[in-house]
């Protein structure tokens, strides 16, 4: 090796002489076992395997000074370094000689996950840092183009140098080293190029393929075959370096993750389409439980790689892929085996893509020399694996079809089948059918008979609470009317004495017309002891009295008489515009001889009381509930004293509410529910037919109203009525 200096550094040449020996001595230590790389005009391309030293610094203790100490220990090595996740540098060193007539030369690393690469030039017994390159760094586009390590020499024709490599990374590390010219780099890049190039062609159109059958049947196994191809294509996009030239050049921290990231999720989903696609739940149900623990296996590699443990993320992707490849290849044979057809294509790209991926291990570990079959193997694997399982997918389509045609003939022939049976028992249906509608005929004439038994006796029912009900109101106006006629009648008798006490004084008076006028003074005076007799002052009170009584009992009379006309309202059968405050009160004196005295009537009439309605059939809902309200108030005490409060209010919408409320012993809500159901009653047998609330509820609907019932066991029971001023839908019912 010749060191170049300068002309005007040395004066003397004793000094010429120290620096010479000087010179000698350091290249003779760091030449051990080192060969020149000699380029000639007839070698394009030289690798540095066997022709370098290389020294292993765990824990970074050598910088561009210290490495030139005779103390470091270099050691020759003799093919491509290989190494697993390490801490710390790895130093090389090697002598290049540029032999050509005019030529640059590069040396040139095609593995791009290296986290930092630096060059440095031994000149005047000094190390010259010369650039740096690798995955750590920004990618710069006026610096570089490749995503691989490539460095100018920087030596002329006929130069000669020694170089030293810092190397650091946080992955596997790869070190194919090539001292090349300008031509021979620009071929082996364009051909990763095209090989790349090739390989994600491959990739997208099968991608946009097997979207278009998904979106064309919506078969899941498209689906997440396209979600496979993805994952794979970015696993390797990222080994080649790729993804870091074109998605995130200005953020290589990314390069930490993304390696064993992409690398897992491509396993991930490879192996979750595998499952799908193999059906390996229905055929081997122990080994999908296997896949699922490979699957969290992936997993766990991730968050070591987030954790910053990248050698057990690399260890843990080692084995999940080691393990998983032969899983689904085993499962794969056993399947098809089991006569699914789709798995035969399965081993067969499941093979190509194992024996890819084996010969580039192999590379990795230095068993096969690195070239370009090794080197580009697992791409052509990967790409024929991707083939044969789209060629797989879409043979499903077939299989799919040739199912449906089969279902569509079993479908064809279970028809016909049927079509014979429902022909056959056509007859027999007919035959049941007619004997079927003599027995509903003969059912038919059964229920119309009981129906109208049932209608008569209801029609029975109805009159009988009708008759209860004119029962009861007769012996009200009975007694309400009996007690001013013996009033009338009582004073009868007393007014016919005093009124024959005064045709006497008549008649005395009329004698005086046929005697004597010298008798008249006798006569008048015997006449006026007469009426000193009869106390005439005492007998015009007593008339006066008489007659006024006579007068009440009359107008007590025509009071009955007047409400029982506006209770019943018999000349009314059309809708009337009436005061409900009338009604309320003439059915209070009709059912005024059974109301106790224990029992307070409270009316708070507070409403524009004119209203639309049927007015008899109105009265007869108050006279209902308020005969009702009276029992439960005089059932819960016959001391005590007892109310009965009946307000009215005006509601909104044209609406008038109308509460009747008493202080009885209340409803549970068993029987709050079926007060308004026919026939259901709390008194004793022979006490109500249970029909009298079940026609108030009918009478306000026939009023378009409502009426809802508010109560609790102890505490009384109200009637919340709500009726209409003007009734919608007006009909004569």
């Amino acid at each position: 090796m010749t060191l170049p200096f300068k002309k005007n550094s040395l004066k003397s040449s004793w000094a010429r002489v120290m620096f010479l020996l000087v010179s000698l001595w350091i290249t003779a230590l760091h030449s051990s076992g080192q060969k020149h790389l000699i380029v000639t005009d007839s070698i394009n391309s030289i690798q540095i395997d066997g022709n370098s030293l290389l020294v292993i610094d765990p824990e970074s203790a050598y910088n561009d000074t210290t490495i030139l100490s005779p103390k470091v220990a270099w050691h020759a090595i003799h093919s491509t370094p290989v190494f697993q996740v390490i801490k710390g540098n790895i130093w090389l060193n090697f002598n290049i000689v540029n032999g050509t007539s005019n030529a640059k030369l590069y040396l040139y690393i095609p593995y791009s996950n290296i986290t930092r690469v630096s060059l440095y030039k031994l000149n005047d017994g000094k190390l010259e840092m010369q650039n740096e390159r690798g995955n750590g760094l920004q990618f710069n586009y006026h610096d570089r183009v490749s995503p691989n390590i490539i460095f100018e020499t920087g030596l002329n024709s006929g130069d000669s140098s020694q170089y030293f490599l810092k190397v650091k990374s946080e992955h596997p590390l790869l070190l194919p080293i090539f001292i090349q010219k300008e031509k021979a780099l620009v071929n082996a890049e364009n051909l990763q190029t095209l090989i790349i190039g090739i390989y994600v062609g491959i990739l997208i159109a099968i991608f946009f393929y097997n979207l278009f059958l998904y979106l064309s049947t919506f078969d899941k196994s498209y689906l997440i075959y396209i979600v496979f191809l993805l994952f794979l294509g970015l696993a390797q996009l990222t080994l080649s370096g790729y993804t870091f030239k074109l998605l995130w050049p200005h953020c290589p921290v990314f390069n930490r993750y993304a390696l064993t990231s992409t690398s897992a999720l491509a396993g991930i989903s490879g192996i979750y389409f595998s499952m799908y696609f193999l059906h390996v739940k229905k055929y081997l149900p122990r080994l999908r439980q296997f896949l699922f623990v490979l699957i969290i296996l992936y997993c766990a590699g991730i968050v070591s790689s987030l954790a910053g443990f990248n050698n057990v993320s690399y260890q843990i992707l080692n084995i999940s892929g080691l393990l998983g490849g032969l899983a689904l290849l085993f499962a794969s044979w056993v399947i098809a085996k089991k006569g699914y057809k789709p798995a035969y294509f399965y081993f067969v790209a499941w093979t190509a893509f194992l024996v890819g991926m084996v010969i580039f291990v192999m590379r990795n570990y230095d068993i096969l020399p690195y070239n370009n079959f090794t080197t580009y193997v697992l791409y052509a694997g990967s790409a024929i694996e991707a083939i044969l399982l789209s060629i797989a997918l879409a043979d499903k389509i077939n299989v799919l079809r040739k199912e449906k045609d089969v279902s569509q003939a079993e479908a064809l022939r279970a028809s016909r089948e049927n079509e014979r049976l429902v022909s056959e028992q056509n007859v027999m249906l007919e035959r049941k059918v007619a004997e079927r509608t003599d027995e509903l005929q003969q059912t038919n004439h059964q229920l119309t008979d009981a129906y109208k038994v049932l209608e008569d006796a209801q029609i029975q029912l109805v009159e009988a609470e009708k008759m209860a009900s004119l029962g009861q109101l007769t012996a009200g106006i009975a007694h309400e009317i009996n007690n001013p006629i013996n009033f009338v009648k009582s004073n009868i008798n007393p007014l016919k004495l005093d009124v024959n006490d005064l045709f006497e004084v008549i008649d005395e008076y009329s004698k005086l017309h046929i005697e004597e006028p010298e008798k008249v003074s006798s006569v008048l005076q015997g006449i006026d002891d007469f009426k000193k007799s009869l106390d005439m002052d005492f007998l015009k009170k007593e008339i006066y009295s008489l007659m006024k009584g006579i007068e009440d009992g009359a107008d007590r009379t025509a009071e009955i008489v007047r409400g029982l006309r506006n209770f019943s309202r018999l000349d009314e059968s059309q809708i009337k515009t009436v005061n409900v405050h009338e009604g309320i009160d003439s059915t209070l004196i009709i059912l005024r001889n059974i109301i106790p005295e224990n029992i307070r009537v409270i009316k708070n009439f507070d409403a524009d009381g004119e209203i639309e309605c049927f007015p008899g059939k109105l009265n007869q809902v108050f006279m209902n509930i308020l005969n009702n309200s009276i029992q439960a108030v005089a059932k819960k005490s016959l001391r005590e004293q007892g109310q009965i409060i009946i307000t009215t209010r005006d509601a909104d919408a044209g609406s008038i509410e109308i509460s009747i409320k008493d202080t009885g012993y209340g409803m549970t809500a068993e029987v709050k529910q079926k007060v308004f159901d026919p026939f259901f009653t709390t008194k004793e047998v022979g006490e109500g037919t249970g029909l009298g609330l079940a026609i108030v509820s009918k009478i306000i609907q026939e009023h378009h109203g409502k009426i809802d019932v508010i109560s609790e066991p102890g505490n009384g029971a109200e009637f919340l009525i709500t009726l209409y001023r003007k009734i919608p839908m007006k009909t004569s019912l």
